[in-house]
């Protein structure tokens, strides 16, 4: 099948290099043109394993291209996604649908034939509904359905999330449009993969009931950390013991520094939001909103009191920026929260984040960033691993200690055991789990 791809960031970008994969025709347009020549280049502009690779084999096979001209490649598609930024609006947290909508517009003026618009950028529910009166308003005889099918990519995960997902959700208000759908993912229906059909508005509700869920799973277990730290409990016992449940289930019970990234919190925010106006108020994804702002916040007071109580004068080393590893993803990622904390309390700080420093640059300012993790350690007063990469979880223990000034690790997503760090003479704080030594 033919798919216009509108937005080439990185759910556009994944999709229609997938999509591509799968043996369809695929055109990702996008209205920056540094962004297009770069990718013609063989330039990927967003760090995802694997994507420079799927970009490359499908480019080589004359399936996937990019353009500027939505109007060459739009009448000859079967279906054109709007994989565009719903970012969460200044002042007052609503999903900003302006780049939707404008690509409705666009589309309407270029379509050709039966079309199916599908909407994958995350929207608030009702949005497909404004979709389709923005195309009829414009093209009143237009022939076309509007489709929901949000994604559910993880960063630095995303190929294989795509490929092998635990389900894809279509709500389609027609069967020609179905019919369209099943065939772009035909792939995955001959792997058994469930694929939900419904209407518009649960497809749209599902994407962000699902994230405020997840994002509620982490806020529960944090909140068992800190109450874990008071009775002298253990927040990784507690959480394989509930885990084992099958009615929970282990995943997203890790405690750490507070959810960040680009969907849990405009998601939980923009649900907030569209339950408010609906007089639907949702009391507990407005808790775990307001918990997890307080919590990334709060962090750097830990990294205080390890220290004894102040920092004026003194070099803490931050691993790890980004929201998570296997991206360069800064959106509200704690480091944002905590590094302004920590300098505001008088501390020197330096960085280091194996994809994320070029990011984070434009972001966090008076930051030493430096090029490795023990050049980042040399000197160093204190050691807050923010970031779980691969790479921070098998330090030479030894060789930290000897370059540090003092040997103080506060560990906020809990990757080394209490008990290691205090043979080797660390310092060692963590989340949720009583010390050692």
């Amino acid at each position: 099948m033919r798919v216009t791809m509108i937005g080439t960031g990185y759910v556009g970008l994944v999709s229609g290099a997938c999509f591509a994969d799968f043996g369809h025709e695929v055109v990702c347009v996008d209205k920056d043109r540094s962004k297009i020549d770069k990718l013609e280049k063989g330039e990927i502009p967003i760090y995802e394993p694997g994507l420079e690779a799927l970009v490359a084999e499908n480019v080589k096979a004359g399936r996937l291209s990019f353009s500027l001209d939505l109007a060459a490649s739009t009448p000859k598609a079967d279906a054109v996604f709007i994989a565009v930024g719903t970012p969460s609006r200044r002042g007052d947290g609503f999903a900003d649908l302006s780049y939707v909508y404008k690509a409705a517009e666009e589309i309407a003026a270029v379509m050709d034939g039966y079309t199916v618009i599908v909407t994958k950028s995350t929207v608030p529910v009702g949005t497909g509904t404004e979709v389709e009166e923005i195309i009829r308003r414009a093209r009143p005889d237009a022939d076309f359905s509007v489709v929901s099918n949000p994604e559910f990519l993880r960063e630095g995960a995303a190929i294989e999330d795509f490929k092998r997902p635990d389900r894809v959700v279509v709500g389609a208000e027609d069967q020609r449009a179905q019919k369209v759908m099943r065939e772009l993912y035909r792939p995955l229906y001959l792997n058994e993969t469930p694929i939900v059909f419904t209407n518009r508005a649960t497809s749209e509700l599902i994407k962000y009931a699902s994230n405020a869920f997840l994002a509620t799973k982490i806020t529960f277990i944090n909140e068992m950390a800190d109450l874990c730290e008071k009775v002298g409990a253990n927040v990784q016992e507690v959480a394989k013991g509930i885990g084992l449940d099958g009615r929970i289930g282990s995943k997203f019970l890790h405690a750490g520094p507070g959810y960040g990234g680009s969907c849990f919190p405009k998601d939980t925010l923009a649900l907030v939001r569209t339950a408010q106006v609906h007089n639907s108020p949702t009391k507990i994804v407005e808790a775990v909103v307001e918990i997890n702002d307080a919590r990334k916040k709060k962090m750097a007071q830990r990294v205080i009191e390890a220290c004894g109580g102040g920092l004026e004068g003194k070099t803490v080393a931050v691993l790890g920026l980004t929201f998570k590893p296997n991206t360069d993803d800064m959106r509200d990622a704690p480091s944002l929260d905590i590094i302004p904390a920590l300098q505001a309390a008088g501390a020197h700080v330096r960085a280091f984040d194996p994809a994320g420093m070029r990011e984070a640059a434009g972001l966090l300012k008076d930051v030493d960033y430096m090029d490795g993790t023990y050049k980042t350690l040399d000197g160093a007063d204190a050691v807050v691993i923010v970031t779980e990469w691969d790479e921070f979880r098998a330090l030479d223990l030894e060789r930290a200690k000897s370059l540090m000034k003092a040997p103080v690790m506060v560990d906020l997503r809990n990757i080394y055991r209490p008990e290691e760090m205090a043979e080797a003479g660390i310092d060692y704080y963590s989340i949720g789990r009583p010390r050692k030594g």
